[in-house]
């Protein structure tokens, strides 16, 4: 697949995935041609991977709050949940 069309770039989540479903409901459903098929795919692909991008990061950006043997927050760190 090509470069990533700049309005799914500008995406905030909610709106890719809902798109993304509707990609996903016209494909199972089967209404469309092969072409129009073909055109919606790869545009799905590229709304899945901006998903995975947006939650990458989402990730990376939670952290754990450590406390203090009092209770009492002494810092953070990187959130890792394995």
């Amino acid at each position: 697949m090509g470069k990533t069309p700049d309005d799914i770039r500008a995406m905030p989540y909610e709106q890719a995935m809902a798109e993304l479903e509707q990609i996903v409901q016209k494909l199972e459903g089967g209404a469309v041609s092969l072409e129009e098929s073909i055109a919606i795919y790869e545009r799905g692909e590229a709304l899945k991977t901006r998903c995975e991008t947006l939650l990458k990061s989402a990730e990376a950006r939670i952290e754990k709050i450590l406390a203090s043997p009092d209770g009492k927050a002494k810092g953070t760190e990187a959130f890792d949940p394995e």
